[in-house]
This record gives C-alpha cells, sequence and structure tokens, in this order.
C-alpha cells in the first residue's frame, strides 16, 4: 500500500486506525453474518454429538443464523480437535467437545495441539455424571460394601469400560486411586458391548452413564449404589453421591463444552458465552437436561478456562497413577 506525503500526517493516520477498528468492532457486534461450523470430534450419535446439536438448535435460534454441527471423529476426537484449533480465529468454526479434551493430553503421548493455548473457551454447557451400578448378583449395596469387597479381593473384581480412556474407565481408575483398591478395567470394544458383559455379570461393575442406567435399574437387571457427581442428581434424588457415601473428594463426569480457536475476539467469545449461559437457564432446559441425568451449567468464558486446568490437572495425576495409555 503507498501513502502519499499528506496521508501519513499523525492526524490522518489515527483517524484511520480509528476507521478500521470500528469496522471491526461493528462486525463483531453483528456476529454471525453467516453460518457457524460447529465441530464435533467423534461420530454422530454418541453424547457429545447429542448434547451439541441440541445447544446449537438453541443458538440457531437465538442468533438468527444456522451453527451446523460437522462430526470430525477419530483418535479419540484428537483430529476434530486440531481441526478447530488451526481454523480461522474469526468465530466461524467452533468446537462442541467431552472430557477427552482433558484426558487425551495425558492419554496419549503426544497430541496435535495445546489444550490451553490453542482454544479459548466458551461455555460449559453441562455435566453427565456416571452412576455406580453393579450386577445383582454382586453381594453389594453401598460404596463401603464394594470398597471393603476389593480389598478383601485385590484384583478380583472387574468393572466394565468402553474403552481405554473412556470415561467410565477414568472414573473407575479415580475410584480405586482414592480407595485404594485394586479393581480391574475390562475394556471393551465400545459401550454396547460393555453393557452386555455387565448386564451379563461377566463384569459385575461399571460408572455407566446415568441416561443408560436409569431403566435397567428400574427394572431390577442393575443395582444402583451412588452417583458419581458432586450433588445428587435430580432424577435420582434417593442416590447419595460416592462422596456423601463414604469416598470424600470423589467426583467424575462426562462434560459438554464450547470453545473457539484462541485469539477469537473478544466481543464473540462474549456474545456466544452469554447465549449459552441463558439458554441453560430456560425451564424447557433445565428440565430436559434432569430428564436425561444431566446437570445444565452453562457458566463463565473465566470459569470454564479454570475448570479446564483444574480437570487437566486431576485427569492426568489418575492417568499416570492407572498407567492408561492410548497409542
Amino acid at each position: 500500500m503507498h501513502f502519499s506525503g499528506d496521508a501519513v500526517n499523525p492526524n490522518r493516520f489515527v483517524a484511520l486506525l480509528i476507521i478500521i477498528c470500528g469496522t471491526n468492532r461493528a462486525s463483531a457486534q453483528h456476529y454471525p453474518a453467516g453460518p457457524v461450523r460447529v465441530v464435533v470430534p467423534f461420530p454422530a450419535g454418541g453424547g457429545v454429538d447429542s448434547a451439541g446439536r441440541l445447544l446449537t438448535a438453541k443458538l440457531t435460534e437465538s442468533f438468527g443464523k444456522s451453527f451446523v454441527i460437522e462430526n470430525r471423529g477419530g483418535a479419540n476426537g484428537n483430529i476434530g480437535t486440531e481441526v478447530v484449533a488451526r481454523s480461522a480465529k474469526d468465530g466461524y468454526t467452533l468446537l462442541f467437545t467431552g472430557a477427552g479434551f482433558v484426558t487425551n493430553p495425558s492419554l496419549y503421548a503426544k497430541v496435535p495441539y495445546d489444550a490451553v493455548k490453542d482454544f479459548e473457551p466458551i461455555s460449559l454447557m453441562a455435566l453427565g455424571p456416571n452412576v455406580l451400578v453393579v450386577h445383582p448378583s454382586l453381594p453389594v449395596k453401598t460404596v463401603k460394601d464394594l470398597i471393603a469387597l476389593a480389598k478383601a479381593q485385590p484384583g478380583a473384581v472387574g468393572f466394565a469400560g468402553s474403552g481405554s480412556g473412556s470415561t467410565p474407565h477414568l472414573a473407575g481408575e479415580l475410584f480405586n486411586t482414592l480407595a485404594g483398591v485394586h479393581m480391574v478395567h475390562i475394556p471393551y470394544r465400545g459401550s454396547g458391548p460393555a453393557m452386555i458383559g455387565l448386564l451379563s455379570g461377566e463384569t459385575p461393575v461399571m460408572f455407566l452413564p446415568a441416561i443408560n442406567a436409569g431403566p435397567h435399574v428400574k427394572a431390577g437387571r442393575l443395582r444402583a449404589i451412588a452417583v458419581t457427581s458432586r450433588a445428587r442428581l435430580a432424577s435420582m434424588s434417593e442416590l447419595p453421591t460416592v462422596a456423601e457415601a463414604g469416598l470424600k473428594g470423589y467426583e467424575s463426569s462426562q462434560w459438554y463444552g464450547l470453545l473457539a480457536p484462541a485469539g477469537t475476539a473478544d466481543d464473540i467469545l462474549n456474545s456466544l458465552s452469554s447465549q449459552v449461559v441463558r439458554i441453560m437457564q430456560t425451564p424447557d432446559m433445565q428440565q430436559r437436561m434432569h430428564n436425561d441425568g444431566i446437570v445444565p451449567v452453562g457458566n463463565s468464558r473465566q470459569q470454564f478456562a479454570s475448570y479446564i486446568k483444574a480437570e487437566l490437572v486431576k485427569w492426568a495425576d489418575v492417568i499416570k497413577r492407572s498407567a492408561a495409555r492410548i497409542d
């Protein structure tokens, strides 16, 4: 660009900067001007995908522009997460993800992104606690019973998981760490096979997502002894938390949250965050979440950032102690 002698006059230069900055602010104020791509780094149909579709439908209503899910599965979420980390910082490519975002950096020898430096947290949408369930054939009715059995028979009690590094797997490893016991993780190839193993009694313990546990508990096929969340679930209010039942400090949940590439304008991030908070406070969303055994959250950018950093540290320690790895 060529400037004449007159154009570099200090007053003219300042005026030019004001115009440019004003234009950028205006574009942020009118965000979004078109469709927004929301990458879910897992296949369609799973828990993260379902939660993401629920939120994007509400964001589409809020902004009057389409928020469209794009499933980019693979490597336990690493492939789609990298896509967003390398995308333009304009607010038109976002990441909707779950707990793998904070466990993958410790489960893999190397991940193609930095969970803190490469992303701007927008809001934690919700938490998806598990229910600690056992097969009725197991002589266990409380958390203390399970700990006593595991201590009496080290390595003899198995707990089912939907794969190494999955939320049910790590929930069990956290239980082992805090209780000082050694229940053995039995990895299945997905949640379906894990459920078959659990319901048959082949592997009698599992930290099962609440939405999946409810029908089997009501039918008497499984016995629920506690929930893994910090507070009791509205849909299963009779069940104590694992911490209440004797294992202090225990908390483990799947989570669902929205992030953007690092460097995205604050105006855009604040606008998105405020809408997620508003959406999660609406009565219909609250009721739907509670019915599914999910805890609605919707928090600030700063709160979500703090949560991510704390979860990275927490699960790094659990994974190190359990020697869980994915190569």
